[in-house]
């Protein structure tokens, strides 16, 4: 028999796509009112992976990953997505979003997005969102999978997240 425990908490991200450096700043200066303090921002990145978003967002796009300092319970990702959504709504020009905002979170064993659109890896949670398991920490590093997106399993994107996921331990020794 397995006896429940609580889950551990988990670290925060958001990926920010937009049309511009301008329009990532201010998205993730509205992202810190609600999530706190910003312990990482990545360098700027074009965003050329898929043309998916170019009809309604224009082209070219950018992009930043970004990290919060506090970690969150696992289970508010669905939550932080609908708070995402509304964000993104409230960005938007012409009924258009000019931003789009992916928040997921790390653990030690894996990576998580949220996502609004069901599929076979995804497990519903609430509200319309489920997890997407993006990737599994393995022999020293995020790995992708089958379904991962092609720009997360980039080798600069994984040393980012194996440099989060150090951070992210080392605030978990700090909580005992």
């Amino acid at each position: 028999m397995s006896i429940p425990q609580d889950p551990k908490p988990a670290k925060l991200f958001m990926s920010v796509i937009a049309d511009s450096a301008g329009n990532i700043a201010q998205v993730l200066s509205r992202l810190t009112k609600h999530y706190g303090i910003l312990d990482f921002v990545s360098a700027l990145l074009a965003f050329d992976y898929t043309d998916y978003y170019y009809a309604e967002m224009g082209q070219p796009l950018v992009r930043r990953f970004a990290s919060f300092e506090g970690l969150i319970p696992q289970e508010g990702l669905a939550q932080i997505k609908v708070q995402t959504n509304l964000l993104e709504t409230e960005q938007s020009a012409g009924g258009n979003r000019r931003v789009n905002i992916d928040p997921g979170y790390l653990l030690a064993e894996r990576l998580v997005l949220a996502s609004g659109k069901n599929y076979a890896h995804r497990i519903y949670l609430s509200s319309g969102i489920y997890a997407d398991l993006t990737m599994v920490y393995r022999d020293r590093d995020y790995r992708p999978l089958a379904w991962t997106y092609p720009d997360y399993a980039e080798p600069k994107v994984r040393t980012w997240l194996r440099a989060l996921r150090q951070k992210y331990l080392l605030q978990l020794r700090e909580e005992k």
